[in-house]
């Protein structure tokens, strides 16, 4: 199938989570939070703190990052290996069906940057003095160990989530990984890495509901200098994280085929004054999941329409209408015209549903 429907391979491993709704406790206030006069969690009150006046991380996070996609889009071509930057490209072109989530496998380094800002990237903090533990969604974990132990140089058994240790630097969580083994991706495009990979996360909370993350990664057998992405996340208050096991309904793997150069053999010839109209500013209305609304930036140049969201990678954008669109990863667009033709906004459409997009310049 197409690039567009990559998601529906998620969306069938996670189709028995509705039975489960009654069941969780995704409604439930959560005790002693800061909450406002009118009952609402107070995202802007002071950080809280634990009994050694450390920040505390505590908590349930919605992870927001550019760099799902692409880890690297950052970084000029020449700092990464040609063989990997070849790799990555073939994957690419395999639609990312050997993606861990894809083979029900831990996404490994990558799980920090596995979110996105239309859903997902879950996770839970608990934070004690010798030991943070971060869970995931999908049963992985971490243990970020506070004890003061070092980092084997060379472990003996390379993992999935590979080992962490953590030290406070004022404000900051510092977190310093390594011990991966190789399998895993570092983003969805399929960069890769060697089991030399090394990690420092430096997590921030700036107040009770804001965190930021950032991380930076080296590997010189493949990247010519270490880089450093940032990821940002918002507390989920009132709520509860629910699992999901992907080997529970994995159906459907079979019709993951085709190549991400199949979109151009079926495009539409748009003309180039009606794409013209096409580029502009939408911002989600109203928002979704998260709080903040997302903001889609489409250009038109050189007879080619090309989109991004939220500031990731730029992606051309094929015309399967004159207003419908494919090229971002599980997302369509359709472009909403008033009676006289002029371009008002756009539906950004995913399995999950077609959410509105306001067309503000």
């Amino acid at each position: 199938m197409c690039k567009l429907y990559r998601p529906i391979l998620l969306a069938l491993a996670i189709t028995p989570l509705p039975s489960f709704l009654a069941a969780q406790w995704l409604t439930y206030p959560t005790p002693g939070i800061p909450r406002t006069a009118d009952g609402k969690p107070n995202f802007n009150a002071p950080t809280p703190r634990t009994s050694e006046g450390k920040p505390d991380f505590s908590g349930l996070w919605n992870r927001i990052s550019r760099y799902r996609a692409n880890i690297t889009m950052d970084l000029p071509p020449g700092e990464v290996q040609p063989w990997a930057r070849t790799l990555s490209q073939q994957r690419v072109e395999d639609l990312s069906k050997d993606h861990m989530s894809a083979q029900c496998l831990p996404s490994g380094p990558g799980y920090l940057n596995d979110a996105d800002s239309n859903g997902g990237g879950m996770m839970k903090i608990v934070q004690t003095p010798a030991l943070v533990i971060i869970l995931n969604q999908d049963l992985t974990y971490r243990q970020v160990f506070m004890d003061g132990r070092q980092l084997e140089a060379n472990p003996a058994q390379p993992s999935w989530m590979g080992y962490s240790i953590g030290h406070f630097e004022g404000e900051t969580l510092v977190v310093e990984s390594s011990g991966y083994n190789d399998r895993t991706w570092l983003d969805y495009n399929g960069h890769a890495h060697t089991e030399a990979l090394k990690i420092t996360e430096r997590y921030r909370r700036k107040d009770y509901g804001h965190l930021e993350v950032s991380a930076t990664y080296s590997d010189p057998a493949i990247y010519a200098k270490p880089w450093t992405v940032t990821v940002t996340a918002e507390i989920a208050p009132d709520t509860e994280v629910l699992e999901y096991v992907c080997n529970d309904n994995d159906k459907g793997h079979q019709h993951w085929v085709g190549k991400a150069s199949d979109q151009t053999k079926s495009e539409v010839k748009v003309a180039p004054e009606v794409l013209a109209k096409y580029a502009g500013t939408y911002v989600e209305q109203p928002k979704y999941w998260r709080f903040k609304a997302r903001t889609a930036v489409f250009t038109f140049a050189e007879g080619v329409l090309s989109g991004s969201v939220d500031g990731k990678e730029v992606e051309r954008q094929f015309a399967r209408s004159q207003t419908t669109f494919s090229g971002f990863g599980g997302l369509a667009v359709e472009f909403i015209r008033d009676p006289q033709g002029a371009v008002t906004g756009l539906f950004m459409k995913h399995v999950s549903g077609d959410y509105r997009f306001a067309k503000t310049h």
